[in-house]
């Protein structure tokens, strides 16, 4: 029987659409061993002797080329006399279990098979020390009894808060080395501070712990590899910071708004994203695209009507964090959002609104014709929307009648396919298609 509340939008009109494609001025790396290679003939690779043991960190993020960047690192290590291992760096992720981030990597390709070595997971931790405000400081078990440690991790604009050092190296050693305990510990005084905190904490680190470099990555605006660098562990932190505002000019960015301006900005009636996950963005969907930010303190210049999220991607283990920026979801994200690795990740950052689930539709058309109907567009026939396929790449999107006039003479822009009905499955499954990928 269908619910009143499905046939209250049964009869509202979706808009046609039309597939689009934008480009971004991009360097890309088609052989990342080669670049790991050349990365780490820098100075600082001589701290490495032989017969050490080196723990490397690997997150819980989606890198590009990440399980061969992770190996190359470890034959680089290996070829150099030592005995590399892996730990999992990902603070709360993976349910806050050490099977949990063992199984997340496994996921996102990286297994001792893969990589050549041992993966050493545990939510044991050691106390480093205390901040000046007795905030504990704690390091990950296995790392800290190594040899040697080398952070590596994609940097990239955070999600929630603007700092000299955001999502990278520095944070990678702070939160995700901090295991659980240690990441509640920076998230302890709000996520407006944790850029503050991060930054004590990887200073105490890198002071006090056998932190060798860093390995770092910056990415294209087509989530590519563009850059590999080998950062000594001796000015670190400010060493990153540059690469960071590098990661924030290449980030892809939403065709709404002048092109001379910083990010996207303007006003959008719906926006429909097919998928979030954890490889997407550390938030499912990344607030620097849709600009639906955790703290009223971060600007906002894109404001969208209505967002409806389609699904959540198998790679995210049941991690729907993020589900909750859109208004309304399907019931098959619904069936896949799991509390256990939800709730472990809000309780860890503080942020509970992120495991809120917003309306829930029966499925993609339903939710889609709900954002429609209550975008609040003067004609909800001609409504301003887009359509992507996550905020990770947004090479190739969808956009309405209604906005075919302002994109045509958009430089980077084209429209590369004809106006056409959104399609839909028998059971209710969006099904215009997305280009093959390259």
């Amino acid at each position: 029987m269908t619910p009143n509340y499905v046939k209250l939008v049964a009869d509202t009109p979706l808009p046609r659409i039309a597939l689009c494609r934008q480009s971004f001025a991009a360097t890309r790396i088609d052989d990342p061993a080669a670049a790991v290679a050349e990365a780490m003939q820098a100075p600082c690779v001589g701290k490495i002797r032989p017969g050490m043991s080196i723990a490397i960190t690997a997150g819980s993020r989606g890198l590009a080329v990440f399980p061969e960047l992770l190996t190359a690192i470890v034959a680089e290590v290996r070829a150099r006399g030592a005995d590399p291992f892996v730990v999992p760096a990902m603070g709360s992720h993976g349910g806050a279990t050490a099977e949990g981030q063992r199984a997340l990597l496994a996921k996102l390709g990286v297994t001792e098979e893969v990589i050549g070595c041992e993966i050493r997971s545990s939510m044991d931790t050691v106390e480093i020390g205390t901040l000046d405000n007795g905030m504990q400081v704690r390091m990950d078990r296995h790392a800290d009894a190594a040899d040697g440690i080398i952070l590596f991790n994609r940097i990239k604009p955070h999600t929630s808060f603007r700092a000299p050092n955001e999502s990278g190296l520095a944070k990678m050693l702070a939160i995700g080395l901090g295991k659980q305990s240690g990441a509640e510990n920076c998230h302890s005084r709000g996520i407006d501070n944790v850029g503050i905190y991060a930054s004590r904490m990887a200073r105490m680190k890198l002071d006090r712990c056998k932190v060798l470099f860093g390995v770092g990555t910056v990415e294209n605006a087509y989530d590519q590899l563009s850059r590999v660098v080998v950062l000594d562990s001796d000015g670190l932190l400010e060493a990153e910071a540059p690469l960071l505002q590098e990661a924030m000019a290449n980030m892809p960015r939403l065709p709404v708004g002048p092109l001379d301006a910083p990010t996207a900005s303007g006003q959008l009636d719906v926006l429909v994203v097919d998928e979030i996950g954890k490889e997407f963005s550390g938030t499912g969907m990344d607030p620097n695209i849709t600009h639906r930010y955790s703290s009223p303190k971060m600007p906002a210049h894109l404001h969208i009507s209505r967002l409806a999220a389609l699904g959540l991607s198998p790679l995210s283990n049941g991690n729907g964090n993020g589900a909750a920026r859109a208004d309304v979801v399907t019931a098959r994200l619904e069936a896949a959002f799991d509390r256990e690795a939800v709730y472990a990740n809000a309780l860890t950052s503080q942020v509970l609104v992120q495991a809120k689930i917003p309306m829930v539709m029966p499925c993609d058309r339903t939710a889609i014709q709900t954002a429609v109907k209550t975008c609040g567009a003067e004609d909800i026939g001609q409504a301003r929307l887009l359509r992507i396929a996550n905020t990770l790449k947004l090479e190739y999107l969808y956009a309405s009648e209604a906005m075919l006039p302002e994109l045509r003479d958009r430089p980077g822009f084209e429209v590369v396919g004809p106006l056409e009905e959104m399609r839909f499955t028998d059971d209710g499954r969006l099904a215009n298609p997305w280009p093959d990928p390259a």
